[in-house]
Formats: structure tokens, sequence, C-alpha cells
């Protein structure tokens, strides 16, 4: 049985498997906080239950040991799940030593060096039954709306986005590249299903190492057929208002661990508001303000309240430091304020990196050319003024892609979108509409340099019953760090690769 079941067999014995997460001893008591891959448990080991030699074996329990305790299941709400085992009896499967993850704080380079192991950590466990619920609720959503499930090749013999991210291999002699994106081909079963969608991994030889991106990372992207931009939006939103419900709906506890605001996932029933490029980039250069918020005279006034915070924290950590080394107090009352200290540190960092990155986001708006499509700091200017997505429609043809539809009203602009997420997490969701014209889109394959002899099935799709189309993508990593309020993507995914990132 698991830890998640033990409300069924409160006053009953059972027998728990898993790992020691943490231990901590009396004279005559163990305490292990048992994790088993569904939740943890507090297990009570007393010398009387247990007798001296598997007390002795209790206390020399390693942390991450792997054990069997059997016992009976006690009600207490005090403890994580509610419950706790008092032990009768205990099976050592190995007893772990020096495990190298200990309860200090470790850095992040160290960590993802050993991320085979810090996958069994409070926080890693959470995040990834986050990411299993979205992954969960994605298939529901589309199964619900009668999209079929379909996969596009991961070998490819072209750019669906542009040529300079493309890792490149040897195909029987041919060369061919790892999928960018399963669209293209999306597009071709959309117009034998009607509605479809992929979900697969996709690639990009990106140099960077940003919090935002990765080399490796699945992607999410339905295509349908007779869907102009408009009702592509809606479904966007739809969409995405479906899976962040089913994550506050099935994860509470895990948002919890995670320190999640639920709050501010759950201004996600509101209608997103829908910027056309031009009022995006108003907003921006701080030309135009949302409900009397200025996005550039918000961050002058952030900045002063950061700086003024870190004063504030750096005085109340001297302080601290300077009653532990007085001496003359509690051990209690030296570990509280120790603990006060390092939740004080942990803050400092947050609030210096802000101090660093809102001059840079500053002059990131006030020097936006207009034309240019949105950098990170650009995004993050916008979204800091909204507390749910905001959907960017619109844009300058000459930013997006080949096969993005122009405004039949305007063909300076393409019919794409581009969905952004609160809180500075950026773009999450990339779609539009796509251009139904053979002419048109030889052209813009010609413009963007591309070999025009592997497009030619591509370019059937428009002389055999060409329809409007649309479609989106979403990467699922992206869409997870902002449920979770990451700092970084690499958390999302249980083995992360990005540049210079190849192992373990």
């Amino acid at each position: 049985m698991h830890t998640k079941q033990l409300d069924k067999y409160v006053g009953q014995e059972v027998t728990l498997k898993g790992w020691v997460a943490n231990r901590r001893e009396s004279k005559t008591v163990v305490f292990i906080n048992l994790r088993d891959g569904q939740g943890m448990c507090q297990c009570i080991l007393g010398i009387e239950d247990l007798g001296e030699e598997l007390f002795a074996e209790a206390k020399s329990l390693g942390q991450e040991s792997s054990v069997a305790i059997t016992g009976k299941v006690v009600v207490d709400e005090r403890q994580i799940g509610g419950y706790e085992l008092h032990a009768t009896g205990l099976k050592v499967y190995q007893n772990a030593k020096d495990y190298p993850i200990s309860n200090k704080e470790h850095g992040v380079e160290f960590l993802v060096d050993k991320r085979h192991l810090w996958l069994r950590s409070q926080r890693q466990w959470a995040i990834m039954k986050v990411r299993n619920s979205v992954i969960y609720a994605i298939h529901n959503f589309f199964q619900s709306q009668d999209f079929v499930q379909m996969d596009a090749p991961i070998f490819t013999g072209n750019a669906a986005e542009g040529t300079t991210d493309l890792f490149e291999t040897d195909y029987y002699g041919k060369p061919a590249y790892l999928t960018q994106s399963g669209q293209l081909y999306g597009e071709a079963m959309a117009m034998a299903m009607g509605k479809i969608y992929t979900f697969g991994p996709t690639f990009r030889a990106e140099k960077s190492k940003t919090r935002r991106h990765l080399s490796e990372f699945w992607m999410i992207e339905p295509e349908m057929a007779f869907c102009d931009i408009f009702e592509n939006m809606d479904t966007i939103e739809a969409f995405l208002r479906a899976v962040v419900q089913e994550v506050i709906e099935k994860c509470p506890a895990e948002l919890e661990i995670l320190g999640r605001d639920i709050s501010k996932l759950e201004t996600i029933a509101k209608p997103f508001p829908r910027l056309s490029y031009d009022e995006a980039v108003e907003i921006l250069k701080g030309d135009k303000d949302v409900e009397g918020q200025n996005s550039l005279k918000t961050l002058e006034s952030d900045l002063e309240i950061v700086n003024a915070r870190i004063l504030e924290a750096k005085a109340e950590i001297a302080e601290r430091e300077a009653t532990i080394a007085a001496g003359g107090i509690k051990k209690g009352v030296i570990n509280f304020n120790q603990s006060k200290i390092d939740g004080l540190k942990n803050e400092l960092k947050q609030l210096e990196e802000e101090q660093r990155n809102i001059p840079n986001w500053l002059k990131s708006a006030r020097d936006f050319t207009y034309g240019n499509d949105f950098g990170g700091s650009d995004e993050t200017v916008l979204t800091r003024l909204f507390d749910l997505p905001i959907m960017v429609y619109d844009w300058p043809h000459e930013i997006k892609a080949f096969y993005m539809k122009r405004n039949p009203e305007d063909p300076r602009f393409a019919r794409g979108v581009d969905v952004l997420a609160p809180e500075g997490y950026g773009e999450i969701v990339g779609g539009g509409e796509r251009e139904t014209s053979e002419e048109w889109l030889v052209e813009k394959i010609n413009e963007h340099k591309l070999p025009l002899d592997v497009f030619q099935w591509y370019l059937d799709l428009r002389r055999y019953g060409s329809v409007p189309h649309s479609g989106f993508g979403l990467g699922l990593e992206r869409l997870v760090a902002w449920v979770c309020k990451l700092d970084h993507v690499r958390e999302t995914i249980p083995f992360p690769r990005y540049y210079g990132r190849l192992e373990p």
C-alpha cells in the first residue's frame, strides 16, 4: 500500500515501503519521515515496540535508506498528510550512508550534476507531480474537444521556423534534422482529420543558458482546419484555463510545498486581455497605461522598494548574527535566529537579482524599436502589469515565420499570436493563422532563404483543398515553470538538456 491510502486504514496495521527522507531520534524513539513516491508519512519507532536490535538498526539508518515499516495508522493532523505510523516492525533493504545531497543548501550546478538523486527531494517530487497533472489535463482537454492525437516525425528534412537552431545529423548519407516543431506535419494531418494535436519532444540548438530555454523540451501543437486567428485564440484561452484549473483542483498539496500562491493562478478564470502588437508596444514604452499603471513608472517605483528592502534585510541579518555571536542564549533561540537568517539571505538573493534586472528592463523598454520582436525583458515589463496571461496578436510579418498568414486588411501584419504569462514568465504559447496562398508561401520561403524543393509536399496542402486553418504550440516546461512559479525551466523536466548540459 501507499501513503495516499492511509485514510482507509486508520487503527489498522499496515506496511509502508519507501525511503528515509529524514530521521531524528531521542533516547528511546526514532522519528522517520518515510517517502514512497506517493507522499510522506512520519513513522514513530520506539524501543519498546521494536526491541533493542531493530531499534539500534533504526538509529543507524542514513538518509535515503530503503525500508519497509509495519505499524498502526494513527490520525495526527499536525503531520504531513494528516497521519502517522506507530511502528511495530522494521525491514531494511539497504542502509544508505553518506548521501551526497544533505539538508543544507546546495548550489544549482551541484544539484543538476546530481539530478538523478535531486529528483527525490520533496520540492522536485512536487514539481514532477504537477507536471504529470498538466500532461493529463492537456490530453483530457483535447480529447474532450474531439481532437485526434497524432504523431509528427522527429527526423525531418526541413526546418519549420529557421535554419540557425537545428541539430543536424546523418540520415543514411543524407542531412537530416531533429525536429524544431511538428507543426507543418500537423497541418497535413489536420487536412485529413479536421482537428489534431501532437505531443512530443522538440529540439532547439540555441546556445542559450537563460532560465527560459532548453535544448530538448516537450511541445503540444494542435492544428485546426476551418479556423481563423480569433477562433484559435478562443481555443488557446479555453485550453490554458482548463489545464490550470485542473492543477489547482488536483495538486493543492504539491503547490503548497512549492509555496505557490494559488490566488495568482485562480485569475485564469477571467477573460484574457487581447492586445494588438501596436497596443503592446505603446504599453511597453510607457505611452499607454493599463488600469492606471504605467510600465516605466511602475518599474521605477519597484526599484525604490527593492533598494529599501535590501537595506532592511541586511540590517536584520546583522542584528540576528550579533545576537548569536554574543552567546548566552538557548539552543532553540539560536536555531530560530539562524532559520530567520537563512530565509533573509534567500530573500536577499532574489532582491539583489531584481536590483540588477530592473535597470536593464527599463533600458530595454525605453530603447525598444518598433517592428522588432519582443525579447525576454520586454515580455517581463509587459506582463508585470497584468495578473493573467495576455494575448498579443497581429505582428509585423517580417519577424514571423514564413507560414504565417498576412492580415488581409493590413498586409504589413501577420496573423500570429503570442501568449505571455504573468509574473515575468513571458511567452508560453506561440501560434496563429496559416497562410493559404501557395503564391504567398513560395514568396516567403524564398524570402527566408529556405530550400524550396524540400517544401513541395507542404505546398501540396495549398494545391489540393486549401482552407483557412490555425494552430499553436505550447512548451510544456514553460507552462509548468509558470504554474509552479519556478526560477528556471531546468526544474520542470526530469533530466534537463540545455547548452553545456548532457549528463546525467
